[in-house]
């Protein structure tokens, strides 16, 4: 069995793909409002939001546990929407030697996807491929959108 791996989703996403770019770059600390019950908060540790190299801290319950998550931001490219996040520390580092999630945004005639990319290195052959986190962002995707849609 390999110890790399990569899972990828896209979602159609019916609120707009700006906001959706627009959201993660500029504004995670406002992704809690949308998705209270899987984001709890988003602190910024170093830089400013919206900036490569800036470090930000993640509070989360996945699979109903409280977890924590603080990554650089890697990479932002506008034109393509896209923005990647690397992992430094927290509870997917126990698992993973390497974990990066990449959210970009993609235009199709009228419909915009958002796709999601893991990439990851998992620590040894034990570990499981993080399936249960690549649904977890999708559910996150939907809540944002639901969230935006349903505002006037």
């Amino acid at each position: 069995m390999g110890l790399h791996g990569k899972l990828v989703a896209a979602i159609e996403f019916k609120a707009g793909g700006d906001v959706f770019h627009e959201l993660f770059r500029n504004k995670p600390h406002h992704i809690s409002t949308a998705t209270p019950e899987k984001i709890k908060g988003c602190d910024l540790v170093e830089g400013e939001f919206g900036k490569v190299g800036s470090i930000i801290c993640w509070t989360y319950t996945h699979d109903g546990k409280e977890k924590k998550a603080k990554e650089v931001i890697q990479s932002i490219d506008e034109e393509k929407k896209l923005i990647e996040f690397k992992m430094l520390e927290g509870d997917l580092m126990e698992l993973y030697k390497d974990f990066i999630a990449t959210l970009h945004v993609e235009t199709k005639g009228d419909i915009d996807l958002v796709t999601c990319t893991l990439d990851y290195e998992m620590l040894n052959e034990d570990v499981e491929h993080p399936i249960s986190l690549l649904s977890y962002f999708i559910d996150i995707i939907k809540d944002i959108e639901t969230h935006h849609l349903a505002k006037p």
